[in-house]
């Protein structure tokens, strides 16, 4: 089954968040996507204040900010709800 656009930023930000710093290849890896379109997910994310780049040495890192928490933390939430109502009705 296909993930939606929201997934694929959870997913990300998961890896994200759990590394602490990380950079584009392992945040492929771990969101099973390719890096082309992780890292454009990712400039996305950026542009928008859920992640942080970050240069170390000449490696380009990321790191999730308190909004792409927040994003994850009301994602999670979310998901809980929506499986509550997909529950067969008696």
């Amino acid at each position: 089954e296909r993930r939606t656009r929201y997934e694929i930023f959870a997913d990300l930000l998961d890896v994200v968040s759990k590394r602490g710093s990380c950079p584009l290849t392992r945040a492929s890896y771990g969101a099973n996507l390719p890096v082309d379109r992780t890292k454009r997910f990712l400039s996305f994310l950026a542009s928008r204040g859920f992640v942080r780049e970050e240069f170390v040495g000449d490696s380009r890192r990321y790191r999730i900010t308190k909004r792409g928490l927040e994003y994850l933390e009301t994602f999670r939430k979310m998901k809980k709800m929506f499986a509550a109502l997909s529950e067969e009705l008696p």
